[in-house]
C-alpha cells in the first residue's frame, strides 16, 4: 500500500479511532476537520494527500477555508494553500490579505509558515509586518519566514527586521532568527 492512497487515509482514520475517509477534496477536508489537533496526523496526512494532487480542485476548496467563519476551518485553508505550488500566484494575493486582516494568532502564524514554504518574495511586506506582532508565536513564524522570502540579493529591510527578531525577547523566536540571519551570513 502506498502512503498517500486513499485506502492509507482510510487505514489511518481508523488506526486513530476516525471513521474511514472517502476520495473527493471536500471529503478528505472534512476528515482533516474532524481531527483536533492543528498537529494531529490525520489531518496532516489529508494535507499531504492535497499537496500530492495540486489540482485547482483543492486550491479552491483551501481558498474557501481561508474565507470560512471558524478559526478551524481557516487554519486548514492556510496550511493547504501552503502546500500547493503550483498555484502560487493565486496563493499570495489570499494569504497577503490575511496577514492583513486576521486576529487570530494560531492562522498568522500559519500564513507565516505558509508564505516560508512558498518561499516567494512578494510576501515580504507581510512578513515584515507581521514581524513586530505582539504574539511570539507570529515572531516566530515570521523569523521562519524571512529566510525564505529575502529573495536574491537579500533584502535589506528583510535582513534587518531578521537581525531585529534574533535579538527578540522570547527564545525561541530570537533563536530562529539568529539561525536565520547566520544562514543567510553564510552563503
Amino acid at each position: 500500500m502506498h502512503v498517500f492512497d486513499q485506502d492509507g487515509v482510510t487505514l489511518l482514520a481508523m488506526l486513530i479511532g476516525m471513521p474511514p475517509v472517502e476520495g473527493t477534496v471536500r471529503e478528505l477536508i472534512q476528515a482533516a476537520l474532524r481531527d483536533t489537533d492543528a498537529d494531529g496526523p490525520l489531518r496532516w496526512h489529508v494535507i499531504s494527500l492535497l499537496r500530492q494532487r495540486g489540482d485547482l480542485e483543492s486550491f479552491i476548496e483551501a481558498r474557501r477555508l481561508c474565507a470560512a467563519d471558524t478559526v478551524e476551518e481557516r487554519l486548514l485553508g492556510v496550511d493547504i494553500m501552503g502546500m500547493l505550488r503550483p498555484f502560487v500566484d493565486r496563493t499570495l494575493p489570499v494569504l497577503r490579505y490575511l496577514a492583513a486582516s486576521e486576529d487570530d494568532a494560531m492562522v498568522l502564524y500559519s500564513v507565516l509558515i505558509a508564505f516560508g514554504h512558498l518561499a516567494d518574495p512578494r510576501s515580504l511586506p507581510s512578513v515584515i509586518d507581521l514581524a513586530r506582532h505582539y504574539d511570539a508565536r507570529v515572531r516566530y513564524g515570521a523569523a521562519y519566514a524571512l529566510q525564505h522570502v529575502l529573495g536574491e540579493p537579500p533584502d535589506r529591510a528583510g535582513l534587518e527586521t531578521l537581525r531585529t527578531l534574533a535579538a527578540d525577547s522570547d527564545a525561541d523566536v530570537a533563536g530562529w532568527a539568529s539561525l536565520g540571519v547566520s544562514l543567510r551570513s553564510a552563503l
